[in-house]
């Protein structure tokens, strides 16, 4: 199973996106988003929902519980 930490990285790549560029998305630092890609601080709920949102996927996909990339559907 990968950690969430390697699904970040690889869907921003996938996206070719910089860490400062994902984390002009979340309206967070470039310093944070990189410690939220090392693990160094857990990634907040509302930068996983926004992040699940834009790369469309799942939250669990992103957090490594499925290995399945496509959404659910929305209730």
């Amino acid at each position: 199973m990968e950690t969430y930490t390697k699904r970040l990285k690889d869907l921003r790549e996938d996206h070719d996106l910089t860490q400062e560029q994902v984390s002009k998305i979340l309206g967070t630092s470039k310093q944070y988003y990189q410690k939220y890609e090392k693990g160094l601080h857990p990634l907040p709920v509302k930068h996983l929902v926004a992040l699940a949102l834009y790369y469309g996927t799942s939250a669990d996909y992103l957090l490594g519980l499925t290995d399945q990339r496509a959404p659910y559907p929305r209730a």
